[in-house]
């Protein structure tokens, strides 16, 4: 029969073995990440410059977009500046002649407003001298 040192020094052996069986799984697991984190890191370098290429592309085309843009802009406003300048022209050039246009318009239909209602007063007082 085995004494009480030989069945803690099995105790202890089935333990450690145990214990040595899950640190080589886990060691195996381990293992298998590493390696799968590597092909993931290899093909990450490999797609890498590609995208860099067409980002650097991207942008280039983009400062194309964004100077055509500019030139646009600086266009619209001094296109902007041309029609303001025309209708301050068009306002300076127009508005005194239509407002005396417009005065002369008002005084001839209020003179002619005033003739008409004379001549009412004139001929009611024709009919009633009568």
């Amino acid at each position: 029969m085995l004494t009480g040192g030989e069945v803690a020094a099995l105790v202890a052996a089935v333990v450690w073995a145990v214990l040595a069986t899950f640190m080589c799984v886990a060691l195996v697991k381990l293992i298998k990440l590493i390696n799968a984190a590597t092909a993931v890191v290899s093909d990450l370098g490999e797609r890498t410059p590609p995208l860099l290429e067409d980002v650097a592309s991207t942008v280039e085309r983009t400062n194309t977009s964004l100077e055509r843009v500019e030139e646009i802009t600086a266009n619209v406003q001094a296109t902007s500046e041309d029609v303001s300048t025309v209708t301050a022209l068009t306002r300076a050039v127009l508005t005194g002649p239509l407002v005396r246009v417009a005065s002369i318009t008002y005084a001839v239909r209020r003179v002619a407003g005033q003739r008409r209602a004379l001549a009412v007063v004139r001929s009611r007082r024709r009919k009633e001298s009568r």
